[in-house]
């Protein structure tokens, strides 16, 4: 048993026992080196189309919320797909991550969302996961049909671990699915910049991107209706 040590703290006295301080200690000493590793952490990054959807994606889906107001701009029918390999430190949705996680996508969804979007109020699709881009045959077969039975009058949003910058070095679905869409929100999510004040993202490094708007002028153009 260790000797009382006496601590006293705003004319408050109080006897600890030494191994009980030292165990304290130890305990603060290990958090430290947590938080240290934890900040040394980092997002994968891919070389250019090391990572294909054709070899990774099983075509399943994590969760579908129709009619919600959190991603994106106005009423949305969210899709989130399964897989993802970026691995970011602090994920929110970690499950996701796994390319066998969630239910297969059916045609019966897909005719699902189709009408959900087809509701007057309802502005748009939002795809995000899991990674879109790494799930191209699942987004492009909803994306045409939405192009098919609504043209422009809906818009799509699209969450990617990609950058701008890195999509247009990549495959040619990954490409194929960029021009289709209207708004991406490109980036890493980034712990140390993490930022629950940013609007339809989570940390400082993401942009909210006008992907048609960037496309004709060849250079990235941020929505107009970012908040900064």
């Amino acid at each position: 048993m260790g000797e009382q040590v006496r601590i006293t703290v705003n004319g408050d006295t109080n006897f600890i026992n030494e191994d009980d301080l030292a165990r304290s200690d130890q305990k603060k000493v290990k958090k430290a080196r947590r938080k240290r590793t934890q900040s040394r952490r980092r997002p994968k990054n891919p070389q250019p189309q090391e990572w294909l959807a054709q070899d990774l994606s099983l075509r399943k889906i994590a969760d579908y919320k129709p009619f919600n107001f959190v991603d994106g701009e106005g009423v949305r029918c969210s899709l989130y797909v399964s897989g993802c390999l970026f691995a970011c430190p602090g994920c929110y949705n970690k499950a996701a991550q796994s390319f066998n996680y969630g239910k297969p996508y059916t045609k019966e969804l897909e005719d699902q969302i189709i009408a959900d979007i087809g509701q007057s109020y309802c502005q748009g699709l939002t795809l995000l996961g899991g990674e879109p881009f790494l799930n191209t045959q699942v987004c492009l077969s909803l994306i045409d049909r939405l192009r098919d039975a609504y043209g422009y009058t809906k818009d799509i949003w699209s969450w990617s671990g990609y950058t701008w910058e890195e999509l247009q070095k990549e495959s040619a679905d990954k490409l194929e699915m960029l021009k289709k869409i209207d708004i991406l929100v490109d980036g890493r999510f980034e712990e140390e910049q993490k930022d629950l004040t940013l609007q339809f993202r989570g940390s400082a490094n993401q942009r909210i991107i006008d992907v048609q708007k960037s496309l004709k002028d060849g250079r990235v153009v941020l929505w107009d209706g970012l908040v900064s």
